[in-house]
Parts: structure tokens; C-alpha cells; sequence
């Protein structure tokens, strides 16, 4: 998960620093691209270093998407429905997770969706599940062919004609789309021409392809860096300051309690579960045939004399201090079971998955195994608690439909600063309701409320962001402060993932802290609602 993060920061640095370079089009072309190869490819890889390089390459490509789709949509809307409009686009993340967590759920716990070939290629379901998320990708790309670039970028670095045949035909489909196909397009004004910066190459003629190839890179990436720096330049430089401000204390909050709230919840169950266990002490059992599955024990002192364990399942399963003489394992399946300080004489295991790091500090004299079979042999028709991983996943992300509409409605209404602050403020003030949460579903609900509040704060940054930085380097702002909230999110999953079953106080203080204070610093953004884009 981290990795992805790390190559989506680097990702929306780069993608967006290029958007403002060669064009918003062409930027995301190359980037979705980029993750849908990576994406495909990591579906069918074997080993885990090269598995790892494909989600690192894979989030590389996406990462670009959101500061450059923001930055290409804005720039061919209206001003009157600019908030609204970039609010329904800011409603495709949530459904892009609903699709996630809902083909993840119904994908991956199918084991039986696999096939082998021989001992060197696995395919199971969660691979099909990689495939099927890199779908939508597949579908941009193909759609983004038929796509203009931006008019404004165009008309930025001086491409006046093309941007007027752009334009005269967005006029033109608006007006037969009135029923008024006979209103002519004009224009009345025009800025004056950019002075495009010309690439030169050095030793084009006689130099080796990969030294022009190496020049063009570092001339575009310092380009890049050139952008960026001027983005702290004045007028935006205290706009810059704030953003970042609100987007590192908003993705902090955020990100960190989305891992708490499920490692929190998966806590809780396994506290509840703990409190079931049975214990079984001074057990003697002779000849008997165990074939049956053992669950949520454990058992100490035990003999276990001439008896045979047949086509079981141990889940959850302890035997301490018991003494195994003359027994049978055969076609055993266990999950979380250990056998600690025991004695095993003249046993035998056969076809079990009884590895050796499940002995723990056990004696084995004379014990013979057979075909034992390594790795996770586990369903999840065996592990009900795994679906849970999903559902309160899927739950999580359906919660934030309400507030998707509410943001898209009010956004052009009341403003984007108050939509902002108060969400954050809103947001920070939930948090002190999960001192309540002392069951599952307690803290479900806080989980839906949370997401439920922030996702507003989440559409109106997206739109101040792109409002507040002119056509020049809005790409490249938008690029970095997202790069900057991966960052944050890295940060809180670290951070809040090591507090869980430790304390409540510090996560809810801390998620807290850097909302409300996060939603301060936004009140301070000028307003953007009646701007034209720069």
C-alpha cells in the first residue's frame, strides 16, 4: 500500500509539472497509460520484488491524474457552474472506490477463481481483481483520444488558432444543444502571444541518440522544477503557504483514521472473539479419532496417546505442555494454531500445512512429515472475518454519497471557504465521538460519519486549488500539493496504524488538532467563487 502512495506522491509532482508543459491532454494520456501497463503487468508477475516495482511504476502513472484532470476540466467551464461542475467530477473518486471495494469483495474471497500452471505460475483471484481495477484506466485512455486539448493552455503558450476551432466548436454544441445553431461564435478579445520557450538540443547532429535523449529529459525536468519554483513566486506565494497548510492537515486527519477505523474495528473483534475461548486442561485421550474442526481453544497439560487427527481444520487453536505419542496428523488445514512446549513421539504428519514455525519451543522425537503443503491453505469460507475487511471498506466509501451531492449543490451557493472550514471544523468535532465507539458497530458508524464530513472539505480544496493558480502553473501547484498529500497519508497511516489497541486519546487529539486547525487556515484563502480563472 505504501508503495503506491510513494510512487503516486512522485507521480502527481511530475505529471502535473508536465501538464503545464506540453498540454493537460497529452499529460494524461501518457500517465493513464503508463498505470494501466504497470497495472496489467503487476496482475501477472510471479515475484514479489518485481510485483512491488510494477505498483510503484503503477502508481507513478495515476498519480498524475487528479491535478491534471482538475486543471484540463476547469478550463472549459463556465464560471457560474465552475464549483458545481468540478464537485460532480470530485463524485467519480467516491465512485471509483465504490467499484474498487465492491469488485475487491466480490472477487477476492472466490479462491476457487485460480488456475496453476505447474509449480511456477499462480494466477488466483486477487489478481483478477488487479485486472478488473485497471479497467476504467483502459476506458480514459481510449476516450481521452477523442478528447481536445484545453483552449486555455493552448491560448497560453500561443496557439490561438487551434484554440479558437476548440472553442468555436464547444460554442456550437452548446447552441444546437439550446436550439440555437444559427448564433455565430466571435471573439472580441485575445491575449497577446506567449513567447514559447524553443527545446535545443545539443549536438542534434553529431551527438548519440541517447545524449539528445538525455538533454530533452533534463531540459524538460528542469523546466518542471522552474514552474514549481514559481509557484512561490508573488501573487501566489501565500495562497501556496495555506494550501499546503490545509492539504498536509487534511490528508493527515484523513488517511490516518481511514487505517485506524478498520484496524480499530478488527481489534475490537478479536478482543470479542478472545473473550470465547474455551479452555480444555488435563486432557487424556487415547484412540480416538479426531475429525471434526477444533475452534477458539485452548489446551494445556494434555496427553494424547495412539489417536488419530483425520481431514480437520484447527482455527484459532493453542496446545501448550501436552505430550503427542504415537499419533496421526493427516490432511490437516490450520490457521492461527501453535503448538507450544509439547512433546511429539513416534509421529506422524502427512499432507498438513504444520509448518515448523508453529512448534513453538516443541520437542519432536522420531516424527516423520509427508507432503507439507507451505503457504496460506486458509479459505475465506473458513475466515468469516475477512469479509469484514470489505464490507466496512465498501460501507466507508458508500457513506460519502450524501455529502458528494450536498458539496455539488451548495458549492456555487454558499462558497467554497465556508464549505471548506466548515467541513474541516465539522470533521474535527466527530472525531471525540468515537470515545464512545466500544463495539463494532458503534465504530462503523463513526467510520460513515467521518467520511461522510470530510469529503466535502475534500471537493472544495480540490476547487480553491485549481481557482487560485493561474493557467501557467496550475498543473504544477495542483501537482505538487497532491504529491504533498500522499506524503501526509503515508505520514498517518505510520503514525495513527501504531497507536491501534494502544490508547484512544492520542489518534482522536491528534485527528482533532490538525482538522480544526487545517480548517482555520482555509477560512484565511481569499475567496474564488466570482474569479475568473487566471
Amino acid at each position: 500500500g505504501s508503495i503506491v502512495y510513494l510512487g503516486m506522491m512522485v507521480g502527481a509532482f511530475f505529471w502535473g509539472g508536465l501538464a503545464d508543459k506540453v498540454g493537460r491532454r497529452q499529460s494524461l494520456l501518457i500517465c493513464m497509460s503508463v498505470n494501466g501497463f504497470f497495472a496489467f503487468l503487476s496482475s501477472f508477475v510471479q515475484g514479489y520484488g518485481f510485483f512491488l516495482f510494477c505498483r510503484l511504476f503503477s502508481g507513478f502513472g495515476i498519480g498524475g491524474a487528479v491535478p491534471t484532470v482538475f486543471s484540463y476540466f476547469s478550463e472549459v467551464l463556465a464560471r457560474e457552474k465552475r464549483g458545481e461542475h468540478l464537485s460532480w467530477l470530485c463524485m467519480f473518486w467516491m465512485i471509483g472506490g465504490i467499484y474498487a471495494s465492491a469488485m475487491a469483495w466480490a472477487i477476492i474471497p472466490h479462491y476457487g477463481w485460480s488456475f496453476s500452471m505447474g509449480s511456477a505460475y499462480q494466477f488466483h483471484s486477487w489478481r483478477v481483481f488487479v485486472i478488473v481495477c485497471a479497467l476504467p484506466c483502459v476506458s480514459s485512455v481510449v476516450a481521452l483520444t477523442f478528447m481536445p486539448e484545453s483552449p486555455r493552455f493552448l491560448l497560453e503558450v500561443g496557439k490561438h488558432d487551434e484554440a479558437w476551432m476548440i472553442l468555436k466548436q464547444i460554442h456550437d454544441t452548446n447552441m444546437r444543444a439550446r436550439g440555437q445553431p444559427e448564433k455565430v461564435f466571435t471573439v472580441n478579445r485575445i491575449k497577446t502571444p506567449k513567447q514559447i520557450d524553443e527545446l535545443i538540443e545539443i549536438e542534434s547532429d553529431t551527438g548519440t541518440w541517447y545524449r539528445r535523449c538525455f538533454v530533452r529529459i533534463r531540459t524538460e525536468l528542469y523546466g518542471i522544477w522552474l514552474t514549481f519554483m514559481r509557484c512561490f513566486n508573488y501573487p501566489v506565494k501565500d495562497n501556496t503557504i495555506k494550501l499546503t497548510a490545509v492539504w498536509f492537515t487534511l490528508s493527515f486527519g484523513y488517511y490516518g483514521l481511514s487505517v485506524w477505523f478498520p484496524d480499530v474495528i478488527k481489534h475490537l473483534q478479536s478482543d470479542e472473539y478472545a473473550s470465547r475461548v474455551k479452555h480444555f486442561r488435563n486432557e487424556e485421550v487415547s484412540h480416538f479419532v479426531f475429525n471434526f474442526t477444533l475452534e477458539n481453544q485452548i489446551h494445556s497439560n494434555g496427553e494424547y496417546i495412539n489417536d488419530r487427527f483425520i481431514m480437520m481444520k484447527f482455527k484459532s487453536v493453542t496446545f501448550e505442555d501436552s505430550l503427542f505419542k504415537n499419533c496421526v496428523f493427516e490432511d490437516i488445514t490450520s490457521l492461527n494454531t501453535y503448538f507450544r512446549n509439547c512433546t511429539f513421539v513416534n509421529t506422524t504428519f502427512y499432507n498438513t500445512d504444520l509448518e515448523q514455525y508453529k512448534f513453538v519451543d516443541s520437542e519432536l522425537i522420531n516424527c516423520t512429515f509427508f507432503h507439507i503443503r507451505t503457504g496460506c491453505q486458509i479459505s475465506f469460507d473458513d475466515d468469516y472475518s475477512a469479509y469484514w475487511i470489505y464490507f466496512v471498506n465498501f460501507l466507508g466509501t458508500l457513506a460519502v454519497l450524501p455529502g458528494n451531492i450536498v458539496s455539488a449543490l451548495l458549492m456555487d451557493r454558499i462558497g467554497r471557504l465556508t464549505m471548506l472550514g466548515g467541513s474541516m471544523v465539522l470533521s474535527g468535532i466527530s472525531c471525540f465521538f468515537l470515545w464512545f465507539g466500544t463495539s463494532e458497530s458503534m465504530m462503523i458508524g463513526m467510520l460513515c460519519l467521518y467520511n461522510g464530513l470530510t469529503i466535502s472539505a475534500w471537493n472544495s480544496l480540490d476547487v480553491i486549488t485549481v481557482e487560485l493558480y493561474p493557467t501557467d502553473r496550475r498543473a504544477t501547484g495542483f501537482g505538487f500539493l497532491n504529491a504533498l498529500c500522499k506524503a501526509a497519508a503515508v505520514l498517518g497511516n505510520l503514525i495513527f496504524g501504531s497507536l491501534v489497541g494502544i490508547t484512544k486519546a492520542i489518534p482522536i487529539l491528534l485527528a482533532s488538532t490538525v482538522l480544526v486547525c487545517g480548517g482555520l487556515v482555509g477560512l484565511r484563502l481569499p475567496d474564488t467563487r466570482t474569479q475568473v480563472l487566471m
